[in-house]
């Protein structure tokens, strides 16, 4: 006669795969918060974009850039906020984004031939901001659209250079911890 013997798990054992399962749930929450955040800084991408196109269709028309002041108005907050229904500036170059943002948006004209935009958020209501950015200079001459909120005059970040700020007529963070650093 063959004794069959009952056994579970030790306590031991039992531990030891809890600890694995909540060292593995901490990183995928990790990396989910990453995840969250880099998809919300497309938003601040997309809609420069957006606004580059609205700018050049204007100034092929009329020959004059448009500026248009802070929108949403108000504190930046993780959440997103609702985009004015009227929208001097964004409305006369013909773009509005698509629902609400979690970014505020900023142009600024200094001359009729420049422009610059600036999307700026607080993504994870830290005291760090995100903010993008396209400068669109005087062919030839050096910008002084460059001076839009949170960004540097001379360009926005350019990652080949990791010192440099020198990318004019591109889409881009304003710093190089925008959007980047923290995810």
């Amino acid at each position: 006669m063959r004794r069959v013997r009952n056994r579970g798990f030790t306590l031991i054992e039992l531990m030891i795969v809890v600890a694995i399962i909540g060292i593995l749930a901490a990183i995928a929450i990790l990396n989910f918060i990453a995840f969250q955040l880099r998809s919300k800084t497309s938003e601040a991408k997309t809609n420069l974009a957006g606004i580059r196109t609205a700018e050049a269709g204007y100034f092929s028309e009329f020959g004059a850039y448009v500026a248009a002041a802070t929108l949403p108005a108000g504190a930046l907050i993780p959440q997103k906020r609702v985009w004015p229904a009227v929208a001097p500036g964004f409305a006369q170059i013909g773009w509005a984004p698509e629902g609400d943002v979690f970014f505020s948006y900023t142009i600024i004209a200094p001359t009729p031939a420049e422009w610059a935009a600036s999307a700026v958020g607080n993504l994870d209501g830290d005291l760090n901001l995100s903010a993008f950015g396209y400068i669109h200079p005087v062919p030839g001459n050096p910008t002084t659209a460059g001076a839009v909120l949170n960004c540097n005059a001379t360009g926005v970040y350019n990652p080949a250079a990791p010192l440099a700020f020198d990318l004019l007529n591109t889409v881009g963070p304003c710093e190089s911890f925008s959007g980047q650093s923290w995810f």
